[in-house]
């Protein structure tokens, strides 16, 4: 049995933990209004700008953000993940489904571009394919910070390097919910995305019937400047969803840490005092045996 004095040590550990987790929570908390509130306050734009996207390639279009590749060979995927981990299993989670999602589909051979330091570490160490790699973003993110991300998949899909990108993100639900989704990016294939593997994560996504649009100076000449401002539209809304989810996983691991850390040092204090009591009554004792024993000498 552990002596009184390594139990008084582990308490006051114990205790310490707690109050370092109790900290995180706190920070995490805080973090995680503000990215619940940016990222509730743009998913109207963001599914709008969708539905606008969708319309647009429903009309007869060559442009090749529009149409889709006859072979698909090389797919890209942007993975977004957390730059740090304590976070419970929100990281492993949304790595799990881009991985599961690679096999299942015999994408095997997919490029990954990745937004955070956790999926890159471990997409490398696993042997797949990174070619690009984002880390450190702003605590709030705007456009400006998302846009060589959305170059590099534009860019690599104009110049047929992909034949299908996806996103692979962390979707807010709630703090105590989060749900991993992956989701075609590109090309836009509005007639075919309910036979996909990702339709299940668009099933909250409503388009309006009976809308026409007019289109000024010309539909094509709109194209060439839309379809690149929507894609990174939906990319930034995703980075905000995972932001969220990051900060709410983060939030409830760190409660969950200071409830245990707490639990553990009740545990050990009541051992402690155990202890401590048995010690104090083998002392009297061994007091009322030497005081019985000096009464009997002669």
């Amino acid at each position: 049995m552990a002596s009184i004095r390594e139990i008084k040590r582990r308490i006051k550990s114990v205790k310490n933990i707690a109050q370092v987790t109790r900290a995180m929570q706190m920070v995490a908390a805080s973090r995680m209004r503000r990215a619940q509130e940016q990222a509730l306050a743009s998913r109207p734009y963001a599914n709008k700008a969708w539905e606008v996207l969708t319309r647009l390639a429903e009309l007869p279009s060559t442009h090749p953000l529009l149409t889709p590749r006859d072979s698909v060979r090389n797919v890209a995927i942007i993975l977004i993940t957390a730059d740090k981990g304590l976070a419970g299993a929100y990281n492993s989670n949304i790595i799990r489904a881009t991985v599961r999602f690679m096999r299942e589909n015999n994408r095997e051979n997919a490029k990954l571009v990745t937004l955070g330091r956790k999926g890159r570490d471990l997409m490398v160490r696993y042997g797949r394919t990174v070619i690009a790699e984002f880390s450190d973003l702003p605590a709030r993110p705007i456009s400006l910070d998302i846009a060589p991300v959305a170059r590099v998949v534009i860019d690599g899909f104009l110049t047929g390097d992909f034949d299908e990108v996806y996103l692979a993100y962390t979707r807010f639900i709630n703090t105590l919910q989060q749900e991993p989704t992956l989701r075609l990016l590109l090309p836009i294939q509005p007639h075919t995305i309910e036979g996909k593997v990702m339709s299940r994560h668009m099933r909250d996504l409503k388009l309006t019937g009976g809308i026409e649009y007019l289109y000024e100076p010309g539909r094509d000449t709109l194209f060439d400047t839309i379809l690149p401002r929507f894609t990174e539209v939906q990319i930034y809304q995703a980075v905000l969803e995972a932001l969220a989810s990051e900060h709410s996983a983060r939030m409830v691991a760190m409660r969950n840490a200071t409830s245990n850390a707490n639990e553990l040092a009740s545990e050990l204090t009541l051992t402690y005092n155990k202890i401590r009591q048995d010690a104090i009554t083998k002392e009297m004792l061994d007091i009322a045996g030497g005081a019985e024993a000096l009464a009997q000498a002669p």
